[in-house]
């Protein structure tokens, strides 16, 4: 069980995600509605886990997000989206964002992401990843590392990130494991790490 602060400025929402969190017999300490009171009482609710709605009154989840790291505070934040552009999701990666969630997907999808992150794995939807990918990837971002990898290589790249494993990865693909280990080795290679450890960090950086 952890302690979840959540932030989101719509009451519905809000409750159904404090309903399906509570379920789970996670503890919600708090529902707020806006970033600024997140920020201000964070220290009093002492939150394992932050869960932010993106676009929310005085300050957004994106704003929130980058006071914590700038004041050195490392705890898992997961944002939820619905209409975040791709670019404050790359920067958002940037900043060391351990998850995201498609808001209209939150049902499905927000209790594996909090788990996930829980445990210590980054989780972004999978679609919203390979879009985000595709910006590094563009020529707006040359200088990316991640542009060395062929097309499969940074699908398996993205699957790595959200904490697949080999066999796991060999199923979504629809390859097999041996043919991802490769390349994962080429990978390796390619972007001078020596380990699946190295290559996810310098893919978050660049993500």
């Amino acid at each position: 069980m952890a302690r979840i602060l959540i932030a989101e400025d719509d009451p519905l929402t809000a409750e159904g995600i404090k309903l399906l969190l509570s379920a789970s017999l996670h503890q919600v300490v708090a529902a707020l509605s806006d970033g600024h009171a997140v920020l201000e009482q964070l220290p009093a609710l002492r939150p394992d886990l932050v869960v932010l709605d993106f676009d929310m009154p005085l300050r957004t989840g994106l704003d929130v997000l980058r006071t914590l790291r700038e004041r050195g505070d490392k705890r898992p934040v997961i944002l939820l989206t619905g209409s975040m552009s791709d670019k404050r999701i790359h920067e958002a990666l940037q900043l060391g964002l351990n998850g995201l969630v498609v808001k209209a997907l939150a049902p499905q999808h927000l209790l594996t992401c909090v788990d996930a992150v829980l445990s210590g794995r980054r989780w972004i939807d999978h679609e919203v990843l390979h879009r985000v990918m595709d910006i590094s990837l563009s020529g707006d971002d040359a200088d990316d590392p991640l542009a060395r990898l062929s097309k499969r290589e940074r699908a398996i790249v993205a699957l790595l990130l959200k904490g697949m494993r080999n066999k796991e990865i060999a199923g979504e693909l629809g390859i097999g494991e041996g043919t991802v280990k490769v390349h994962l080795h080429n990978s390796f290679e390619k972007l001078g790490v020596t380990s699946r450890t190295g290559l996810a960090l310098l893919a978050a950086r660049s993500a």
